[in-house]
């Protein structure tokens, strides 16, 4: 069912979503396209989605690889209303991540996490945002996390998940100066889902005592916040709720 909830943007907006095949992702994806005022997306990720739909165009990324980010932004037509990024990593096993103590920790794990968590959306920003248009509202958006606020960290671990999201924190601030010099009318924000029930968060729930969100209920929540934010929000990192996460 058609569901109108970008409504503060321009219609027949035009989406870039990457990561669109994750938990979050692919709710994300669901949601825009039964919105009416999407005019147009193209959903990347590591291996293209094979979905058919009037309104959807999907490319393969890599964004732990510049070359591969650089031709992805090929594949974009069109001026950008909305950048929106849920890629993430946070649980690989292999290399006891994420880390409880610092005896876990492994230099290629924490050179991975901040290659895909931080690294990956400063360089998708360094070659989608010229794209991205000067009329209207339009939005550059990435998955963060309240574990990357340095002051709200009150339980340690999780030394590279942490470190690399209050990394992309700073990217976000960052970006956010230099964008609001030539495009007054973009937000650019971090934006913290909550729990959510995917394959990033399960290992992590099970003595979770708040609400664990459905990715459907994550992606509504989110796509409002993205959609209501104000402008002298840009900078910052919100939750799903719209309330702001201190750095």
């Amino acid at each position: 069912m058609s569901k109108r909830i970008l409504s503060q943007f321009p219609d027949q907006m035009n989406v870039a979503l990457i990561g669109a095949s994750g938990g979050i992702g692919h709710a994300l994806l669901e949601h825009l396209l039964n919105d009416p005022q999407i005019g147009h997306i193209t959903a990347f990720s590591r291996r293209k989605i094979q979905l058919s739909h009037e309104k959807l165009s999907c490319a393969e990324i890599d964004i732990s690889n510049e070359t591969s980010i650089a031709a992805a932004s090929q594949a974009i037509t069109g001026e950008l209303h909305l950048i929106l990024i849920a890629s993430g990593l946070l649980n690989v096993p292999a290399h006891n991540m994420p880390e409880k103590a610092l005896r876990d920790l492994n230099m290629t794990a924490f050179q991975e996490s901040f290659a895909i968590n931080t690294v990956g959306p400063a360089l998708i920003a360094k070659y989608f945002m010229p794209k991205m248009a000067r009329g209207g509202r339009s939005v550059f958006a990435a998955l963060s996390a309240r574990v990357g606020s340095i002051s709200d960290n009150q339980l340690g671990g999780w030394y590279s998940y942490r470190a690399s999201k209050a990394a992309l924190n700073m990217v976000i601030k960052t970006l956010s100066i230099e964008v609001a010099r030539t495009h007054k009318n973009t937000l650019v924000v971090g934006l913290h889902p909550g729990t959510v029930d995917t394959s990033l968060s399960a290992p992590h729930s099970k003595n979770i005592q708040h609400e664990i969100f459905t990715p459907d209920q994550a992606a509504g929540y989110l796509l409002n916040v993205i959609n209501t934010a104000p402008i002298d929000q840009s900078g910052g990192c919100l939750d799903y709720s719209g309330k702001v996460i201190p750095p």
